[in-house]
């Protein structure tokens, strides 16, 4: 055992005595010690109730004969951090989650570990941490919060937290009186989980069923559900198995268990977050992954599960449908997905969704998942976009964009910043075909990459995300529609084309022919970035000066210096 450093011979005597301070016996120094990663706090609701999941989970190590040892990793809420100086803070979280996690676990010799996170950039900060230690490791989440209730004259409408976001927009533009907005505002979130449409946490919760990291159930079960108890105290006894084969986490995180995932992304429609996050645990576990990848998968993967906000379903339903094995079945049908990828439960993902197919069958997917022969689209839920304005490319979640914006040419509306761009939409400061560039907003000129939910939400608000676009090298929540493209590269701070474009340049996107240009000549190009200056940091202090300073492009996951690249670090 790794934690045998810790334990054995003479010279380990201090150690012994600091691990009776702990309460261990020497029989219970003698077990496996596995490392119990828990991001509950008292600030997300997605984590809330994480302690209940970590008892659960230490209770199944413990029964498996290990001794669970728990410790902390921050967290943010994307949408407390919103729209405000926090969400600067939100993608670097992810990276100091993963350097944490090393921390903690090479500094104390741990021989395996369970994660159990809920959020955003909890979820890839794990993955990044499992797939760079490369030991027996075991996912559990905190769950799907259930959806809210709006009661209507004509009768309760199914909301959640992007409901309230595209309120505020319809609250702007006078379509939505003061009371409405108060009353939807207490009833779209019920309760604890993680935000309950296929936005980002829960789009990285199902997409880690699918890299084989987490037991079947791990991104649908509801927060509140017993089932999710019994999930966590599975995962604590799973983890206990790996470790007595020796199966790491490298072992599991394979190019076919990345392209298993990239299937089930594009099925499902997930965030184009999604993006970032499978690049940068890529980049961890050794695996070859660019967007090239992500054109490739999306062109031969159909999307056949549209949950909010690109449909009217939500993750509880996906959970009575039959939640992600029902969906990976039916790839598995198409020979979509690998089916000898192995997973946490110590078969491999063919083997896996068979043992479940009993199950399977008796759930009512109606049309919560749809056929490989009744898809809602033939291709995948994200593209990649290429042309003069991103070069290294750019992404959009075409699934939840209307048909009348997948090709559209407008002028552009340029802003420097999240906040001009906002205070322009919500005093209604753009026409009808509009594109809406938001620059500055990239991994090194934002910094941090933030997402751009308010502007969105607020055009979708209006009634407007059918009739305008927006541009941004930031990023977007999964719960962002309409045509949204972002993560554009190179990004301004850069020097990329996005920096150039001026207010009144047409813009022209073809999502189907994977194209997006600026209508400006080379020569009138190369005269403006002549002209060009980098502009200051915006921040010049603390973790984020550093941050710019190593993060990389958007296209290649905003990772940063050090990170593991093919089995070595570079720099």
């Amino acid at each position: 055992m790794k934690s045998d450093v810790l334990k054995i011979g003479p010279a380990r005597a201090p150690h012994r005595s600091l691990l009776a301070a702990l309460g261990l016996s020497k029989e219970d120094i003698r077990r496996p010690f596995i490392g119990i990663i828990n991001s509950h706090n008292e600030l997300v609701p997605g984590h809330i109730h994480l302690d209940s999941i970590a008892y659960a989970v230490k209770q199944g190590v413990a029964m498996a004969g290990g001794i669970p040892l728990e410790f902390p990793v921050i967290g943010v809420c994307d949408g407390l951090a919103m729209n405000h100086t926090g969400m600067h803070y939100s993608l670097p979280s992810r990276e100091l989650i993963a350097d944490s996690i090393e921390v903690m676990a090479i500094a104390h010799a741990l021989d395996a570990l369970v994660f159990i996170p809920n959020c955003d950039k909890i979820v890839p900060g794990m993955l990044m941490a499992a797939a760079r230690l490369d030991l027996p490791c075991v996912f559990v989440s905190g769950g799907p919060m259930l959806p809210g209730s709006f009661p209507t004259p004509d009768g309760p409408k199914v909301v959640d937290l992007n409901s309230v976001f595209e309120a505020v927009g319809a609250h702007a533009s006078g379509r939505l009186s003061d009371e409405d907005l108060e009353l939807l505002e207490e009833t779209a979130c019920p309760g604890c989980g993680s935000c309950a449409g296929m936005f980002t946490a829960n789009s990285m919760n199902c997409l880690t069923e699918a890299l084989g990291m987490a037991l079947p159930g791990n991104g649908t079960i509801p927060a509140v559900s017993a089932a999710r108890i019994r999930l966590a105290r599975n995962a604590g006894r799973a983890v206990m198995e790996l470790q007595r084969l020796g199966i790491t986490s490298r072992k599991i995180m394979t190019e076919k268990a990345f392209e298993n995932a990239l299937s089930l992304d594009m099925a499902l429609g997930c965030s184009t977050n999604t993006v970032l996050h499978l690049t940068a645990i890529a980049v961890e576990a050794g695996v070859e992954f660019d967007l090239n990848t992500v054109e490739k998968v999306s062109g031969r993967v159909p999307q056949l599960v549209k949950l909010s906000p690109a449909g009217e379903h939500r993750l509880v339903d996906l959970d009575r449908a039959g939640g992600i094995p029902a969906l990976m079945a039916e790839l598995l049908r198409g020979e979509l997905i690998h089916r000898d990828a192995l997973t946490v439960s110590g078969l491999t993902m063919g083997e896996q969704l068979s043992s479940l197919a009993p199950r399977i069958s008796r759930m009512n997917r109606g049309n919560v998942i749809r056929s490989l022969e009744n898809p809602y689209s033939p291709q995948g839920g994200i593209a990649v976009l290429r042309g003069n304005l991103a070069p290294d490319g750019a992404v959009v979640k075409q699934g939840a964009v209307s048909p009348e914006m997948l090709r559209h040419q407008g002028p552009a509306r340029v802003f420097s910043s999240e906040e001009e761009a906002t205070a322009a939409i919500m005093s209604r400061a753009f026409k009808p075909g509009d594109v809406i560039v938001v620059r500055y907003e990239g991994p090194k000129g934002g910094p941090g990459m933030r997402e751009m939910l308010t502007p969105t939400a607020a055009i979708s608000g209006m009634g407007m995300d059918d009739k305008v676009a927006l541009l941004t090298d930031g990023r977007f929540s999964g719960a962002t529609r309409g045509a949204s493209i972002g993560h554009i590269s190179p990004e301004a701070y850069e020097g990329g084309p996005i920096a150039l474009i001026q207010d009144g340049d047409i813009v022209e996107i073809d999502i189907p022919g994977r194209r997006l240009d600026v209508r400006v000549t080379d020569e009138e190009m190369s005269r403006r970035r002549a002209a060009w200056q980098r502009p200051e940091p915006k921040i010049k202090t603390g973790y984020l000066a550093r941050y710019i300073q190593m993060v990389s492009s958007a296209d290649r996951g905003a990772t940063v210096k050090g990170s593991r690249r093919n089995g070595g670090y570079s720099e």
